[in-house]
């Protein structure tokens, strides 16, 4: 069994989601590549203000359904259904519009752009001007411009990044990148935030800072989170509820004390010698 660590929330001040309905819920969903069924029949259901984990060993699909979740792969079949409304088959900017945030497991900030623009690009979405104030630059897109930027170091604040803010991407560490990355997602003002795998490459101390980030993201913003993760420690001291997946398909619900002592889960991770030791 592994250790759990414990982390301080901060006290919720943004407005939850309407209770009672799930602000994400997968029902059937398949996808194959070819003859290959990389995800079958998954279903879950993620709630206001949950904070949940989709965990399982390499290859199990997880990745996959978050790339049906964001748009970037067609389902071959089942649903995806955001606050009522199927969002399956969107396209990338059509999810993001529905409220759905994302990071990913290999980062992807604009690397030879400053801090400030990777989080700028995430507002231009509601700029308010169209391509030929942008042409002409006109007194609308100035005002615009700076409203973005107003806003854009606004929410830097909030993550205190607003010192680095004129720095390249490329040239911040890993851990500061990832912060970057988990801002300008949100700075789309989802409702759903996709996390993959956010600690993977980070030391103890920074996995720590990162528990801590994300309980303030969620209680701050009033977000519910899903996230893929491989490090257990982080997801047994962070998720409130846990689904597991080996070769495409759910293998276990449940709490983390659940899950650390469910022995199809064990077996899938370390083989049957262990689940029956």
């Amino acid at each position: 069994m592994l250790d759990t660590p414990t982390t301080q929330s901060q006290p919720m001040t943004a407005t939850a989601v309407t209770a009672g309905t799930p602000v994400l819920e997968i029902r059937k969903l398949t996808k194959f590549f070819g003859g290959l069924r990389a995800v079958n029949d998954f279903n879950i259901a993620v709630h206001p203000g949950e904070l949940a984990g989709l965990i399982g060993p390499n290859g199990a699909g997880k990745t996959t359904v978050f790339n049906m979740i964001s748009g970037l792969y067609m389902p071959s079949g089942g649903e995806i259904v955001l606050q009522g409304q199927d969002i399956a088959g969107l396209e990338p900017f059509e999810v993001t519009r529905m409220g759905v945030g994302r990071t990913f497991q290999n980062i992807r900030l604009f690397s030879n752009l400053t801090v400030l623009d990777n989080v700028r690009i995430a507002y231009h979405m509601h700029a308010g001007y169209s391509m030929i104030d942008a042409i002409m630059r006109n007194r609308k897109f100035d005002a615009k411009e700076r409203e973005l930027t107003e806003r854009a170091q606004d929410f830097l604040a909030i993550f205190k990044l607003e010192r680095i803010q004129n720095e390249l991407a490329k040239n911040l560490p890993y851990g500061e990148q990832r912060r970057v990355e988990i801002a300008r997602a949100l700075a789309s003002n989802p409702r759903l935030l996709l996390l993959d795998e956010p600690a993977a490459g980070m030391n103890p101390g920074e996995i720590v800072t990162l528990m801590e980030l994300i309980h303030f993201v969620k209680d701050r913003f009033g977000l519910t989170i899903l996230l893929i993760e491989h490090q257990m420690r982080f997801v047994m001291g962070i998720c409130q509820r846990i689904t597991v997946m080996d070769f495409g398909e759910v293998i276990a619900r449940g709490t983390p004390k659940e899950i650390q002592e469910n022995p199809q889960v064990i077996e899938a991770y370390l083989g049957k010698g262990a689940a029956h030791a």
